[in-house]
């Protein structure tokens, strides 16, 4: 018998994406690999996207309330440990992340070389436009982050990633971040003792100014959250190894 392909799930998390969802999924369906199923969260989305969702082939969870980016995530990670799934895909529902990525993705996870594979989206095959102030916050967090961990990390803020069961377990527990999840969460994974490998990807900067990194004073607020779950973190770590 020939060997059976690893079973995983694609996991699109998304808030009043409706006009967006359906060619996200169209493009998906082309870069799916086999023995994948789509699921959709749907955030508290005061649109259709669950509605949208289901019309396009894809599973869809229904949050009754908004949660926030990583509570999103997190219902699917707690899904996919559910369901028994292998690996899992994390991809934004605008339409960033070209899902032509995902075999770079999941290549370290099949060889068994990382738990957590990241996909940067700055290098040299793509000149991906960034703001300066996000670009500044990107490159300090990278420095942060090889620092603490010894990893260069080139882009701490994506949310392009692949994990296997070993990461998933580590993510449904308690005090996983409900709004963004970055470098806090890299370096946490590094002192529970994930492997992680970073590939090069493509990335589309976000439609229509929509990201959730946008706006005047949220890298001020993003950049203070996320330098104190970062100390949060250390200060667990001096405290000695927790279940």
């Amino acid at each position: 018998m020939p060997p059976t392909s690893p079973r995983g799930l694609i996991c699109i998390p998304a808030l009043n994406e409706a006009p967006r969802l359906p060619r996200t999924l169209h493009l998906l369906a082309k870069h799916r690999p086999p023995d994948f199923d789509v699921l959709v969260v749907d955030d508290g989305s005061t649109d259709n996207t669950a509605e949208v969702a289901q019309a396009c082939g894809a599973m869809c969870l229904r949050l009754p309330i908004h949660l926030g980016y990583g509570g999103a995530l997190q219902t699917g990670y707690k899904f996919a440990l559910r369901r028994r799934y292998e690996f899992l895909v994390q991809l934004d529902a605008d339409g960033q992340h070209d899902p032509a990525g995902i075999p770079a993705l999941l290549a370290p996870l099949l060889a068994g070389e990382a738990d957590l594979v990241i996909g940067n989206r700055f290098h040299e095959e793509y000149d991906y436009p960034s703001p300066l102030v996000r670009d500044i916050g990107r490159r300090f967090f990278a420095i942060l982050c090889r620092g603490l961990t010894g990893f260069a990390l080139r882009d701490p803020t994506s949310g392009f990633k692949a994990l296997n069961r070993k990461t998933l377990a580590l993510l449904v527990k308690e005090g996983f971040p409900l709004d963004f999840p970055d470098a806090d969460v890299f370096i946490m994974m590094h002192y529970c003792g994930i492997r992680f490998r970073e590939v090069n990807v493509r990335m589309w900067p976000s439609p229509e100014k929509t990201s959730m990194h946008a706006g005047f004073f949220h890298p001020i607020r993003y950049s203070g959250k996320i330098l104190l779950s970062i100390l949060m973190v250390l200060l667990r770590q001096l405290g000695g190894p927790h279940d």
